[in-house]
């Protein structure tokens, strides 16, 4: 409405000029002008409003684009993940990150019922883990480092005018340099917590384990609980670093909004589509979700700072 109301007034005000133009207006007299009054100075003077009116709509469409295409395509993002964060968390077997979690506290309890014989392929499959997120946070704080680079020297650096339409004010590609550097601090931070979870889990993964014996009801309830704590400290890491991958992911939209929001929108359609057929599995819907309860207890015990 507001677009609306504008670029109605912008012809009704050119169409003004255009009649004023038309009917040879004559200027005000000259004792109270200052400069030169003649007809060709005065024709000049009414075709450059009507130049300035005729490229408002234009320009106010454009950066209704940037208003509106691009929230609207980080809401179909942003609710995506809402919709897989509950799928997570009520039908894990449904979607690959809740399935691999499942298995992962598979995987650590069989590593510590027989800590010595597997100490040191469970070691080793951590600290894969610690390089991948490694090299992700390196390559965040580096890409942060070009952007703020870019931030800085802005003055010396334009947006690619020719290929862009929407709002190409200062203001609108700070805004944009601004959300690709948050999403990239977003990814660092999120892998350093994932590096962090996956240190303490290569330390607790290879304490002794006691085995159920006469006296043992005890023991053997400290046994469980030390699995449990260790399985939600290594999948705690694998969360991290999937929310550090898609941080990474929603800098593609926001990168491709540098060349306009039609791009931006674009992608943000495309990422979706993407990340249903990655995040979904069909095959194994039949796993049981009872172990998935254990997820709940979190508040249970402390955090290894």
């Amino acid at each position: 409405m507001a677009s609306t109301l504008l670029a109605s007034m912008a012809i009704m005000l050119s169409s003004l000029i255009a009649v004023l133009m038309s009917n040879r207006y004559r200027s005000p007299a000259d004792s109270s002008i200052y400069g030169d009054n003649k007809e060709l100075t005065l024709t000049l003077k009414f075709f450059s409003i009507l130049s300035i009116l005729a490229l408002t709509p234009h320009a106010m469409e454009a950066q209704i684009l940037d208003y509106t295409l691009v929230p609207l395509g980080l809401l179909i993002m942003v609710g995506y993940h809402i919709w897989l964060l509950y799928q997570v968390v009520n039908h894990p077997s449904t979607t690959v990150i809740g399935f691999h979690a499942i298995n992962r506290r598979f995987w650590v309890s069989a590593m510590m019922e027989e800590s010595p014989k597997n100490g040191v392929l469970a070691v080793q499959t951590l600290r894969n883990n610690i390089m991948a997120s490694t090299l992700l946070a390196s390559m965040a704080i580096m890409l942060s480092s070009l952007i703020a680079v870019l931030m800085s020297h802005q003055g010396g650096y334009s947006s690619p005018g020719g290929f862009v339409y929407g709002d190409k004010s200062e203001l609108t590609l700070t805004l944009k340099f601004f959300s690709i550097l948050v999403c990239f601090l977003l990814a660092f931070l999120f892998n350093v917590q994932s590096i962090r979870y996956y240190s303490h889990a290569s330390i607790l993964i290879n304490v002794p384990v006691q085995k159920k014996n006469q006296q043992g009801q005890s023991r053997h309830r400290h046994h469980h609980l030390t699995v449990d704590y260790v399985g939600r400290t290594v999948n705690r890491g694998g969360y991290f670093w999937a929310l550090g991958l898609r941080a990474f992911y929603f800098s593609l939209p926001l990168f491709l909004w540098i060349f306009g929001p039609i791009p931006a929108f674009v992608s943000c359609f495309v990422l979706v589509l993407m990340f249903y057929f990655l995040d979904v599995t069909f095959d194994f819907r039949g796993v049981s979700n009872a172990s998935d309860d254990n997820d709940h207890d979190d508040g249970e015990e402390e955090d290894v700072g």
